[in-house]
């Protein structure tokens, strides 16, 4: 898709009622390959379909913590870090369904019983959830909404921090990572800012590169682009 399409999109999302509400994501449509043609047939299993309701109870051990990753992309990191702890569940929503395709592939051949994505507007989704009832909501290298008049789609405003408030646990956590630099002084703006949250590297403060998080394709890019890499984990402590 090019540029000046992918402007029209944001352009006629810009033009949306008034009643509509605000998104934090755009679609964009791309080819299947053979492998995630096959994934759908093969590993459907794994992908939810909305609306789900409690995340919780749809793996075989509902009281095991419950991570929630937001826009996983090609969902090669989440599928490592599930494969690294099979003692948490595992949700991933992504709006991309290449990237829905690509990660069931890896993750059913992984063999993988506590992952589960879906297609759907996360805010919707977090709405859906009983409260206090997410150990981690994870948002890697969300798109940056670049322009202005596009900030009010960033995930990372007061409102929708309200709601990732209201569905973690206590003790919980909110983790970020983002490469663009204007967006990592916003999101500390905001985050250092929620009583509700602890900024478990200080107030001010980025988390050093956790070693448990894998690299994922957008990092690369940013790292080649000599960007800075910032990632934030606070603590829900009310």
């Amino acid at each position: 898709m090019s540029n000046d399409q992918l402007d029209q999109q944001v352009v006629e999302l810009d033009n949306l009622s008034e009643h509509r509400e605000i998104v934090t994501f755009m679609r964009r449509s791309a080819p299947l390959n053979t492998s995630q043609r096959t994934a759908l047939e093969q590993y459907g299993h794994l992908i939810l379909e909305y609306p789900v309701g409690d995340l919780r109870q749809h793996f075989e051990h509902p009281e095991r913590p419950l991570t929630v990753e937001i826009g996983f992309g090609m969902g090669r990191s989440l599928v490592l870090m599930a494969k690294a702890n099979p003692e948490r569940n595992f949700v991933g929503i992504e709006v991309h369904v290449p990237g829905i395709a690509q990660c069931v592939y890896e993750a059913g051949n992984e063999g993988l019983t506590n992952l589960r994505v879906l297609d759907a507007d996360a805010i919707q989704v977090l709405r859906e959830m009983p409260d206090n009832s997410i150990n981690t909501v994870q948002l890697y290298f969300p798109d940056p909404w670049q322009k202005k008049r596009h900030f009010k789609r960033r995930f990372v405003v007061p409102e929708r921090m309200a709601l990732v408030e209201q569905k973690l646990e206590l003790g919980g956590t909110f983790h970020s990572a983002t490469d663009w630099e204007p967006y990592a002084e916003w999101m500390l703006d905001v985050l250092d800012n929620r009583p509700r949250l602890e900024n478990l590297a200080g107030k001010g403060n980025s988390y050093p590169r956790p070693e448990w998080r894998p690299i994922t394709k957008f990092e690369r890019r940013g790292i080649e682009a000599g960007h800075k890499i910032n990632d934030f984990i606070f603590k829900k402590i009310s």
